[in-house]
């Protein structure tokens, strides 16, 4: 379970600039995710060792200054509630401004860690300016410099200082969240599953204080529903319902085992919903995509298949993944998408003897070995999977670094088919014999 910083201040201040550059530490993450800058408010990072979601409030500001001011209040007002430490970003050129007097007056009442962060500090003259910041009275700050970089490490070592261990929870029950843009019909769906009779054992209060966990048993499978749907919907306006949603998905995210992704046929596969695959993908959890009110779109001759080509078009290379078509208020195949997160769970928690493992892949890479690197041949001896929640594989060879992407590929989809992984990301390994 990782934990969620949030970065927050007025527009212009370099949290974007900030943000890419964290989530960038790790090459996987350059594309933290697909689609135009504006999608891109969250990514993971780590620092020392330490993993943390990373949210940057920034992009969702729009209109003009007045409305600048609310939308600002508010989105701090949603990091202090969902973040577990909140990085507060100001300005070293134009020095402390209202807004920033009014952010800081909310952050001085949190009890929350926050770390002032005075940008754009990259000459001894403007060191000396910041000194201007202490007025905001949130004590000591960092000065740093997100366009090159200087000073994060010392703000980053004093963050994960103070962010809660990671714990990795033993659930005996498996967890499955809902997750999806609103309006998808996660609601409807958690209510038709659950039914109005209420198969309802208990309502645990999440982990996370806020979402709720749903124990779920009937027809023979038993489970914790992780809602992300209905929680403490603040009466507050549209705008930042988008925004809530996804610091919610992330949450609900990071503490499921099997997410089931919801979309509206009638919207498809967009940016937004592509963003919290990703995110699931990326903390490799089991995933299910179910398209909703499949009953309003207008059929053609196999128009099944051509959706679910487009899908897995974008979602490539990982395209193992389930995609059914229900009707939550027809009630359509809800409870094969409840018997299918099942099955993706187990494919997860999937065990492959050492022995079996090794009977199987060895033969194959005798018939197609990697190619060779500089003349050198690379000869794979041994694999085995590690014990680790999710599948990850290790193959033993000579020498791992003439191993290239699409071979580790190839030994993926080999897994894949010959082991049924579907639904679930798997990470293969190069080690050295």
């Amino acid at each position: 379970m990782g934990a969620i910083v949030a970065i927050v201040g007025r527009p212009n201040v370099g949290k974007s600039t900030f943000f890419n550059r964290l989530i960038q530490r790790r090459e996987a993450i350059v594309d933290a995710v697909s689609g135009v800058t504006r999608d891109r408010h969250y990514g993971k990072s780590d620092w020392n060792g330490k993993e943390f979601s990373l949210i940057d409030t920034g992009g969702y500001v729009v209109g003009s200054d007045d409305v600048f001011e609310k939308e600002i209040d508010r989105q701090v007002e949603l990091a202090i509630d969902e973040a577990d430490a909140i990085i507060f970003m100001v300005d070293v050129e134009s020095g402390v401004t209202g807004m920033d007097e009014d952010v800081a007056k909310l952050l001085r009442r949190v009890d929350k860690p926050v770390f002032l962060a005075v940008n754009k500090v990259d000459n001894p003259q403007r060191m000396a300016d910041a000194v201007e910041f202490y007025a905001l009275g949130l004590g000591d700050y960092f000065t740093i410099s997100s366009i090159n970089g200087s000073g994060s490490g010392e703000l980053l070592d004093a963050l994960v200082e103070v962010l809660p261990e990671v714990v990795e929870e033993e659930s005996e029950l498996p967890r499955f969240a809902v997750v999806g843009r609103p309006n998808a019909g996660k609601s409807s769906f958690i209510n038709a599953l659950i039914g109005e009779d209420r198969y309802i054992v208990t309502d645990i209060a999440g982990t996370t204080r806020d979402s709720i966990d749903t124990k779920y048993n009937r027809f023979g499978f038993e489970f914790n529903l992780v809602d992300t749907a209905g929680i403490r919907r603040k009466a507050k306006v549209r705008e930042d319902l988008e925004f809530y949603s996804v610091m919610r998905s992330v949450r609900a995210i990071e503490h499921c085992d099997v997410c089931i992704l919801m979309l509206d046929a009638t919207r498809g596969f967009d940016g937004q919903v592509q963003n919290i695959f990703w995110l699931a993908q990326r903390n490799n959890k089991g995933i299910v995509i179910l398209v909703n009110k499949w009953d309003l779109v207008e059929k053609e001759t196999n128009s099944v298949k051509e959706y679910t080509a487009k899908i897995k078009e974008v979602i490539s290379p990982f395209e193992d993944v389930p995609i059914l078509f229900i009707s939550v208020l027809n009630k359509q195949r809800i409870f094969k998408a409840i018997e299918t997160a099942v099955e993706v769970y187990n494919n997860r928690s999937k065990k492959v003897p050492t022995r079996k493992l090794n009977d199987i892949m060895l033969p194959l890479i005798e018939n197609y070995p990697p190619p060779a690197y500089k003349g050198k041949y690379v000869k794979i001896k041994f694999c085995t999977q590690l014990p680790t929640p999710y599948p990850q594989f290790a193959f033993f060879c000579n020498l791992p670094q003439y191993v290239r992407d699409p071979y580790k590929r190839y030994l993926e989809n080999k897994l894949r088919e010959n082991f049924d992984f579907t639904g679930v990301p798997i990470t293969v390994f190069m080690r050295k014999k």
